[in-house]
């Protein structure tokens, strides 16, 4: 069993869908959790209520994470509140689906900014909490996990600007961790197949889409669900995965070893 008790987690874009799921299975496991958000309010409260039912702490904070100032005040309001930060899982994204010909310099410059800036925002702004020297902090490491997906290896239709921002912020955890890694900070990628969210439910062809997931499936036709990938992120955030260092973890039911 996975046990979380007296660690802080950070969980940002926590008011639904994958987000939603990691920050409640931390709590779960027995972690403290901040549930970040930045436009919907009543969804994050409610994220926060189900984490308190389950007898832990839940403090959630409005901050767009693309913005420097914003990480600064985020991990200002963590120390003064809960005192320390033991897991962060970079899970904000944007994107928007289009044909990259169609695409603005300012949308492509607003899913650079949010998928793949924040999570540098986050390590900067929170690496004062996040090292461990000489043993500080009841996690022997502290763990940064990022949320990408498969259209940074595929090229789906209408997904250019979130696939490249996925693939450009897996490329930057595997340098952080040169940087972190002697410092005490583990540093993983979660690399989630099609999961059936209300997001999912947005692309072209969705329906295709999921059908051909379960089609491909290795591992029964159940589709993928948050807290299929919420489970990995939670063993990542654990000792247990002490050993596992600047990796990406697929989890799509195998669906993406055949064509």
């Amino acid at each position: 069993m996975i046990d979380l008790h007296g660690y802080t987690a950070l969980v940002t874009g926590a008011s639904r869908g994958i987000g939603r799921a990691c920050a409640i299975r931390l709590a779960e496991a027995g972690a403290d959790v901040v549930v970040n958000y930045v436009s919907s309010r009543s969804n994050a409260e409610e994220t926060a209520e189900q984490i308190q039912a389950l007898g832990r702490k839940a403090l959630v904070v409005k901050a767009d994470v693309s913005e420097e100032d914003d990480v600064r005040s985020l991990m200002e309001i963590i120390e003064e509140e809960l005192g320390s930060l033991d897991v962060v899982v970079s899970n904000a994204a944007t994107g928007g689906f289009k044909q990259l010909l169609e695409a603005s310099p300012k949308a492509f410059d607003n899913a650079m900014r949010i998928n793949v800036r924040s999570l540098l925002h986050l390590v900067q702004a929170g690496m004062h909490l996040l090292e461990r020297p000489g043993g500080k902090g009841i996690a022997p490491r502290s763990k940064v996990i990022a949320l990408s997906s498969a259209g940074s290896k595929f090229a789906l239709p209408k997904y250019g600007l979130i696939g490249s921002s996925k693939a450009a912020l897996e490329s930057l955890v595997r340098h952080l961790t040169l940087e972190l890694g002697p410092r005490g900070v583990n540093l993983n990628v979660v690399l989630s197949g099609l999961v059936d969210t209300d997001s999912a439910r947005l692309l072209p062809n969705a329906e295709r889409l999921l059908e051909g997931r379960r089609a491909r499936s290795l591992t029964g036709e159940k589709l993928l669900a948050p807290s299929d990938v919420a489970d990995t992120v939670m063993f990542l955030a654990s000792a247990r995965s002490d050993q596992i260092q600047g990796a990406t973890l697929t989890v799509d039911g195998g669906s993406s070893i055949r064509v």
